[in-house]
């Protein structure tokens, strides 16, 4: 039974509906990239699941979303707070804005097995001391006397980690977890969410622009476009035969050895804003392969097996 079954999922903000037909699972242990361009709606959707959206006055209003069997989409706000920080994690982008600053690390991580597993403070600081520790923290003693401005971005994410991993949870959301470190953190953090994953028999869903990520991390992946999923499945079979020309172009565009003077690769133009999503599928406007039937008819998420994909030309891209 998957951990998290998301169906058809659909949101809107005020009067415009930036989120819609987004569907996958994910099962215990997996992990799951989703990936896109910037304004493709991968952090709407994180926020649908984390039941957040109400805090930019959104709301979900199309679809499910099934945690462990229970459909989130009709709790109430309290129960999703018992949920958020205990049995599904959230792994901010931003370590430096995560944290408070006028708080000591240790405290920190200490609130949320204070809050959400019952603890006495001893035992908080035992395990905030473990969790340190697990995040290959050194001296994890002393570091839980610091103060965030003490530490570097990349310790600073690894507290941001064991803060998500305090009351034990069932799932974690990473989104774009890496994006304010430099490149050699962003791939000790990522093996670390890797190995977390493992260790802990989690499942995690990663955020990410980088498709390179997604192939050396991710067991698969869902490839969002313009605020709707446009292609899914396991990782290896979406790299070796993409069937979206936006996945195929997303792949082009993974730096890797060229020539002296070859330029990088790139994709013509830019993510629609939600007031100017196009009619048919969002993606025409920037495809090589884009016919009459494509302004006009919007493609549905044609399902082989574990793929899917929506595109009128499918077979044609792969």
């Amino acid at each position: 039974m998957s951990i998290l079954h998301v169906q058809d999922l659909g949101a809107s903000i005020a009067s415009i509906s930036p989120l819609s037909g987004v569907s996958f699972d994910l099962e215990r242990g997996e992990i799951i990239g989703i990936v896109g361009e910037s304004g493709s709606g991968k952090s709407l959707t994180a926020m649908s699941v984390m039941g957040l959206l109400p805090l930019i006055g959104g709301r979900v209003d199309q679809g499910t979303i099934e945690f462990d069997g229970v459909e989130l989409t009709k709790i109430s706000e309290s129960d999703y707070r018992k949920l958020r920080g205990g049995r599904i994690g959230l792994i901010t982008q931003n370590p430096m804005t995560s944290l408070d600053p006028l708080k000591k690390i240790g405290s920190q991580v200490d609130d949320v097995s204070l809050l959400h597993l019952g603890l006495d403070k001893a035992g908080a600081k035992a395990r905030t001391i473990e969790l340190l520790s697990d995040m290959r923290i050194p001296e994890p003693a002393s570091i839980y006397h610091l103060y965030p401005h003490q530490m570097s971005g990349g310790m600073k994410q690894r507290i941001v980690i064991a803060m998500a991993l305090a009351a034990d949870p069932d799932l974690l959301i990473a989104d774009e977890p890496t994006t304010a470190l430099d490149v050699t953190v962003q791939a000790q953090i990522i093996r670390l969410l890797g190995d977390l994953v493992k260790k802990r028999n989690l499942s995690l869903v990663l955020i990410t622009h980088d498709m390179s990520v997604v192939a050396q991390t991710c067991d698969k992946v869902m490839v969002m476009y313009a605020g709707t999923a446009i292609e899914r499945g396991p990782v290896q079979e979406i790299f070796d035969t993409p069937q979206h020309p936006y996945t195929k172009a997303l792949i082009a565009c993974i730096p890797h050895e060229i020539a002296g003077g070859e330029r990088l690769k790139g994709i013509e133009g830019t993510v629609p804003g939600v007031a100017q999503y196009p009619s048919g599928c969002r993606f025409h406007p920037r495809c090589a392969l884009a016919g009459d039937i494509c302004s006009k008819d919007i493609p549905t998420f044609e399902k082989g097996g574990k793929r899917a994909v929506a595109c009128h030309f499918a077979l044609e891209a792969s």
